[in-house]
């Protein structure tokens, strides 16, 4: 039985795809496949991937409409337990990590770690996620996604992503399972992923959409009460994610 897929994205970013498929091919734990969807990338990317191709579960290179039907293309193609989606320029902390995660036996819907975020110039800074996953937690911050290993069997339940979401389908997603239908969480309490920031420099202009779509899904699952407590709670906390936009508006 394969107990995990790992599934990567990857458009025109052929440097850091070689460093994600690395970082899951020399994996001490193996009871897994990989699979790799490419958006027609012309840097390189298709020829990389060839060159691993004996020790790549499958291979897709077609357009798609962006991240998140990219996503679901991995998700259909799927047959592990669990799925952990690892970007291009993402990758696994060390050779152990997944054998570490594995070696605590998890029965769970979503098992998590922490994550280490790569703000470029050799500056690294470690992101701690907390033992439970609160409606507060989800409203200031969110569960992160290269470090978070989640059901299959809860994609069949609740269904793919949602793609009208262009930038926050997966923030949808946790906030329906965890929040809304009690979808069982374990913590792990160590670094699974580090996070490039590399991609986020095309996110700069969609700061604002994000917002609105993060707004809309805070919506549909808090109440207007909860809606007005955390946001004054946020306004003397800063969270990682609340970093991340920071660095967004300043490169």
């Amino acid at each position: 039985m394969i107990e995990l897929s790992i599934i990567t994205i990857n458009y025109n970013n052929v440097n850091g795809l070689k460093k994600t498929i690395d970082s899951v091919l020399e994996q001490t734990y193996t009871t897994i496949e990989y699979i790799i969807i490419d958006n027609v990338s012309n840097d390189g990317s298709t020829e990389l991937v060839k060159t691993y191709s004996n020790k790549i579960t499958k291979f897709i290179s077609e357009k798609d409409s962006g991240v998140y039907n990219a996503q679901n293309k991995g998700i259909a193609l799927a047959k592990g337990k669990y799925l952990l989606f690892l970007n291009s320029g993402d990758f696994l902390c060390d050779k152990n990590v997944l054998q570490s995660v594995f070696n605590e036996k998890p029965t769970e819907d979503i098992v998590y770690g922490n994550m280490r975020i790569n703000w470029g110039n050799n500056s690294v800074s470690n992101g701690f996620m907390p033992d439970i996953i609160t409606k507060e937690q989800m409203f200031k911050d969110t569960l992160w996604h290269p470090v978070s290993l989640i059901k299959r069997s809860l994609f069949e339940k609740y269904g793919a992503y949602n793609e009208n979401y262009k930038l926050v389908a997966d923030y949808d997603f946790f906030f329906r399972t965890i929040i809304k239908e009690k979808a069982s969480t374990k913590h792990v309490n160590i670094f699974v992923a580090e996070f490039s920031t590399d991609g986020l420099s095309s996110a700069k202009n969609s700061k604002e959409r994000e917002q609105e779509e993060r707004k809309e899904v805070q919506k549909k699952y808090l109440t207007p009460e909860e809606l007005q407590r955390f946001e004054k709670e946020c306004e003397v906390k800063e969270s990682l994610f609340t970093k991340i936009k920071n660095w967004i508006k300043e490169n």
